[in-house]
C-alpha cells in the first residue's frame, strides 16, 4: 500500500486547496456544498443582522447545492479540511458522523446509520459505493474499497476491500436464476 504522502495527501494539516474553487465560475456542485456548510456553521452562533443574512443563504446555497450534487450531508456534520468529493452523486453522510480532513469519497458512499456513527480519520480513500457504518472508527490514511461494507474497525493504514464476485459455470444449478424468455417477433 502507498504512503500517504506519495499520494499527496497529509495525516498532520488540512490542505484548504483541495477544497477552493479555481475561479468563481467553476462548475463544481461539491466544494459550493462545502462553502455553504462551512458559511453556516461560521455563522449560526451569532446574533448580529450581517451574520444572520449570511447564516440564512447559507442555507439556501446548502439546499440548491444538496439537489444539484445528489448529496446528503447535514448542516451541522462534522468534516475536516480538505474534504474531496469529485463525484457526488449518492453521497450520504449522517448529522453524527465526524469526518478528518484531506479525505476522498467517492459516489454512492454511505457514512452511519440508525444504529451509531463513524469517526473516520484524516487522509482517508472511501471508494464508490462504500458503506461505513455503526459505531466505528476508520483510522489515518486508511483505504476503504469499493462496494466495501465496513461494520468494524479500520486500522491506520488498513485496507478495506469488498470480496469478489462468485464466478460459477454455465450450467451449474446451485444457484438458479430466472431469465426471462425472448420475445418472437
Amino acid at each position: 500500500m502507498k504512503d500517504s504522502s506519495s499520494i499527496g495527501r497529509s495525516h498532520r494539516k488540512p490542505d484548504w486547496k483541495r477544497e477552493a474553487k479555481s475561479s468563481a465560475f467553476e462548475w463544481s456542485p461539491y466544494k459550493s456544498l462545502l462553502a455553504a456548510i462551512r458559511c453556516y456553521q461560521a455563522t449560526r452562533d451569532r446574533k448580529d443582522v450581517l451574520s444572520v443574512i449570511r447564516w440564512r443563504l447559507a442555507v439556501v446555497r446548502w439546499r440548491f447545492w444538496c439537489v444539484v450534487g445528489g448529496i446528503s450531508i447535514p448542516l451541522r456534520c462534522q468534516i475536516g479540511g480538505g474534504l474531496q468529493m469529485p463525484h457526488t452523486n449518492g453521497i450520504v453522510i449522517n448529522v453524527g458522523a465526524k469526518v478528518g480532513f484531506n479525505c476522498d469519497i467517492y459516489q454512492q458512499v454511505t457514512i452511519g446509520d440508525m444504529k451509531g456513527c463513524p469517526t473516520i480519520g484524516n487522509g482517508v480513500f472511501i471508494g464508490p459505493g462504500a458503506k461505513i457504518l455503526g459505531p466505528i472508527f476508520v483510522g489515518d490514511g486508511a483505504c476503504i474499497g469499493a462496494n466495501a461494507l465496513v461494520i468494524r474497525n479500520v486500522p491506520p493504514g488498513g485496507l478495506a476491500l469488498a470480496a469478489p464476485a462468485e464466478i460459477r459455470p454455465a450450467g451449474d444449478e446451485t444457484l438458479r436464476i430466472s431469465r426471462p424468455k425472448p420475445v418472437a417477433r
